[in-house]
């Protein structure tokens, strides 16, 4: 039932050419083997016209990106063990380096594809959101996806997306009164306090990686009575590199794990960092404020690859965290990476990146091939596509 609702309104986003980009959508899911070309796509039984109308659907086919985003926030999304909905966010690149003609490329930071160098390739941005699942599946259901355009600042970016899917779910009922906060997990690429400052005003938190090089401040000690000057703002220096600067840890958890042996969390709490009017806040007026969190060091001691494993400092928006906090939050964490096998799921398997379109506006103003696939993975249920790789509850086999 859920299903067939889903697909009445998915059919009704599509404005033009909607039965060719109905049947386009139908055989990118459905296909028996990953998408290679959009001409293979005419040949699936699912599609019942020739490549001619694929084609006509791809460049004068149009989508109501609003009413899509409306629809995906509809659907039932999974949800962690606490009722929490737990939301990923990060960037993935459409490259494009040999269209020197295409405009609105990016210099995108790549990874992996030369030993121990990040080299920049011209291309398209894009800041996908997903909702990730419990347990051992990797799964996610999208649902939000939208391109970076040069000059964009990521923190307001990001959190304008965020604000808007926050809504649309609330106004959808995904969210209701006394519910816990929805928590948003971001990567070390964020300013997780400016991302936190922007939506304080919303029931979110904000969990993310912090460099292993900050240095954070603690509470300014009282004022002494009969002492003269300004009273200071920040209290002494938590140097993550200098153990001796950390301090006595809030609590301390200790679990064990399958695939990285003991895994030992420490959170101290109340930290803060010293904001200055330079990058996401260099227009901001005034005293820049002191935003208080919590900061967790997780070690373990082993990696599955074989490498040295170094430890992972993620940082909470709230404050207070006791022992269940503190293990709901780093493994909370570990479960972001989930959202790269998305990733891999578009590119791979559902043909994100095959057809060389010139401009990203073409051919759908919105999701399409341009995008992410409109349906992607986010049909109801325990719907999959049939030509994803299987692997221990999800498309691919879990890495944490």
């Amino acid at each position: 039932m859920e299903l067939s609702r889903f697909r009445g309104e998915f059919h009704s986003c599509l404005t033009a050419r909607s039965d060719a980009l109905f049947e386009l959508a139908h055989a990118v899911l459905g296909g028996a083997g990953p998408v290679k070309s959009p001409a293979e796509l005419s040949l699936a039984g699912e599609h019942r016209r020739g490549h001619g109308g694929l084609y006509a659907a791809l460049t004068q086919g149009r989508i109501d990106t609003d009413r899509m985003r409306r629809a995906l926030a509809a659907v039932p999304l999974p949800r962690a063990a606490d009722c929490r909905l737990v939301l990923a966010v990060d960037v993935t690149c459409r490259l494009r380096p040999d269209a020197h003609t295409s405009p609105e490329r990016i210099r995108c930071h790549t990874y992996g594809r030369a030993k121990d160098q990040h080299i920049p390739v011209p291309g398209w941005p894009y800041s996908i959101i997903c909702a990730l699942e419990p347990g051992r599946s990797s799964w996610t259901a999208p649902p939000d996806a939208r391109r970076l355009a040069p000059g964009d600042d990521t923190a307001p970016v990001t959190a304008r997306q965020l604000r808007d899917l926050v809504e649309r779910l609330i106004t959808a009922g995904q969210r209701q009164t006394g519910d816990p906060d929805i928590l948003v997990i971001a990567d070390a690429g964020y300013d997780a306090p400016r991302l936190a400052f922007l939506l304080k005003d919303l029931p979110v938190q904000v969990l993310a990686r912090m460099r292993s090089d900050r240095v954070l401040r603690r509470p300014a000690p009282p004022r002494e009575l009969r002492t003269r000057g300004r009273p200071p703002r920040h209290g002494g220096e938590s140097v993550f590199g200098q153990p001796d600067t950390w301090g006595t840890p809030d609590t301390r958890t200790v679990t064990d794990t399958r695939l990285y042996g003991t895994a030992t969390a420490r959170p101290w709490d109340r930290l803060h960092l010293k904001l200055t009017h330079r990058s996401s806040w260099a227009a901001a007026d005034g005293t820049l404020p002191i935003i208080e969190e919590t900061v967790i060091r997780l070690d373990i001691d082993h990696l599955p690859s074989g490498a040295t494993p170094k430890p992972v400092w993620p940082w909470w928006s709230g404050t207070d965290a006791d022992a269940a906090d503190t293990n709901r939050l780093w493994q909370a964490y570990l479960r972001h990476f989930d959202i790269e096998h998305t990733f891999r799921l578009f590119k791979q398997t559902l043909g994100w990146t095959c057809p060389k379109i010139r401009t990203p506006r073409r051919p759908t103003t919105g999701p399409g091939w341009s995008s992410p696939p409109p349906p992607k993975c986010d049909w109801p249920g325990h719907w999959r596509p049939t030509g994803a790789v299987p692997g221990k509850g999800g498309p691919f086999p879990r890495t944490d």
